[in-house]
């Protein structure tokens, strides 16, 4: 599949008007998080990546975003989102009990851990939770759809695009802090914005790419 932004890569952003230094350390902290479990145990991780890859299924031309990384990582620092659902269990707690109730299923209705199925097997268990049609007793009071919508989908797409390889995939430059966006109107770009591949063009967008800054 062809680059949308051929060439574009946010990172080149980082010295430039474009970016302050909190903007610089924020970037930062998310290419440095570390990929060892500090929050999950290594069952619950392997559980949440094995989900991840589901959820947000990436390119093999490119290094991965480390969603689950990114999500163990928030829940190490205690960064909370301050708010829940009054059926949700505080949102540690809820990743705890969600990861082990979807183990728990795949154990009871395949034999073998949720990372461990088959694409199609993986997919399906996520949709009996999606619908709220998961019933092992795993999961307690917490509604197996409200941990899939409040929690699992949402943390993990809110994770996939926080992180600058993903930016660099849409053609985002970040935080536009102090220089900020100027054309504001549909279909238009400041010059600093990445260009976007059309009708066969791959070649000039690539080079103009390597000159956004």
């Amino acid at each position: 599949m062809a680059e949308r932004y051929p060439g574009y890569d946010v990172l080149a952003k980082r010295t430039t008007p474009s970016w302050n230094a909190q903007t610089r350390r924020v970037v930062d902290q998310r290419l440095a998080v570390s990929r060892e479990p500090r929050f999950f145990t290594e069952d619950e991780y392997r559980t949440l990546d094995a989900i991840a890859t589901r959820i947000t299924p990436q390119p093999s031309h490119r290094p991965p975003v480390p969603v689950a990384a990114l999500i163990d990582d928030k829940l190490a620092r205690k960064r909370h989102d301050g708010y829940r659902a009054a059926e949700m269990p505080r949102e540690p707690e809820a990743w705890r009990r969600g990861l082990r109730a979807i183990d728990a299923e795949a154990q009871t209705l395949h034999g073998a851990a949720f990372h461990a199925l088959g694409a199609a097997d993986k997919d399906a268990a996520l949709r009996r939770v999606e619908s709220g049609d998961a019933h092992h007793q795993a999961w307690g009071t917490m509604p197996p759809r409200t941990f899939f919508k409040q929690r699992l989908l949402r943390d993990i797409v809110h994770a996939y695009w926080s992180h600058p390889t993903a930016w660099s995939e849409i053609g985002w430059g970040g935080p536009a802090s102090p220089r900020g966006y100027v054309r504001m109107g549909y279909d238009r770009r400041d010059p600093w914005e990445a260009v976007e591949a059309r009708d066969g063009d791959d070649a000039i967008a690539r080079q103009e790419n390597r000159r956004v800054g």
